[in-house]
């Protein structure tokens, strides 16, 4: 993926970017076919660390702090996306934005209750987690640190609302460029290249089979949108994946999902 790479190009990322988002906001999730195309396109110039903003309380998380086990709580809470997202990424920062993908479609697109433990254990599951490292690590006072230091972030950095970036040069002493809300792709693509300080240019994409290895499902527009293409061409493309079995269609009531073939 980094073909293009030109000389001026420093071989250090730099840029950090931090991205706020709340599990249980919608904009949170439209921000995700962004964020994937940006990491795709133009990862090499940066670093990404998503923080969760949510508007959950100290009280929220009161049952924590003095259970060990997650069963002591109610079945449902507000706070268990945030907490079980804090959860699998102590599994890797990989498995937390797989988490946190595998959560936005089982909310938006399947329509389940992603407040339920059951459902955030069978997420954590779905992805292939260690589902008892994951058990054990959502009812421990670890888990409860680590959202509170995302909860300090956001406030050190006057993030009010989900979803925000916070864009960072390699100069400490800049401060960071805050950007609230959901804006166009463009947009984002033009602020990461006023903070790089040059023209950048996007690697090319993957193959398909490359692509169902870095996200584990995407729509046809995602996939249009990553390759450029429209979407008939796109979907021609996933077909012919569908055909040689490297993947699966995943028909939902307002869009379809790919993704790639389980092994059962």
């Amino acid at each position: 993926m980094d073909n293009n790479v030109t000389t001026s190009a420093p071989l250090s990322k730099p840029i950090e970017i931090y991205v706020f988002v709340d599990p249980l906001c919608t904009n949170s999730w439209a921000l995700q076919p962004l964020l994937r195309r940006l990491q795709v396109e133009y990862e090499r110039y940066f670093t990404m660390k998503i923080v969760l903003r949510t508007s959950l309380t100290k009280t929220n998380l009161g049952c924590f702090v003095n259970s060990n086990d997650a069963e002591a709580c109610d079945k449902n809470h507000p706070a268990f996306p945030s907490i079980a997202l804090k959860a699998a990424e102590f599994q890797g920062k990989r498995a937390g934005f797989r988490f946190l993908s595998k959560l936005f479609e089982y909310a938006y697109l399947k329509k389940r209750n992603v407040l339920s433990y059951s459902v955030l254990v069978e997420i954590a599951e779905s992805i292939c987690l260690d589902v008892d490292e994951f058990v054990l690590d959502f009812s421990s006072h670890h888990v409860v640190r680590s959202l509170q230091v995302d909860l300090h972030l956001a406030n050190e950095m006057e993030v009010e609302d989900a979803p925000s970036f916070v864009f960072f040069n390699e100069n400490i002493e800049d401060e960071g460029l805050k950007v609230n809300g959901l804006h166009s792709y463009e947009i984002y693509e033009q602020i990461l290249e006023e903070m790089v300080g040059y023209e950048i240019t996007p690697d090319a994409p993957p193959t398909l089979d490359e692509l169902f290895q870095l996200f584990d499902s995407l729509s046809t527009k995602e996939i249009a949108d990553i390759y450029n293409i429209p979407e008939k061409a796109a979907e021609r493309e996933l077909k012919k994946l569908l055909l040689l079995q490297k993947i699966e269609r995943l028909p939902l009531s307002n869009m379809t999902l790919w993704r790639k073939r389980r092994l059962h």
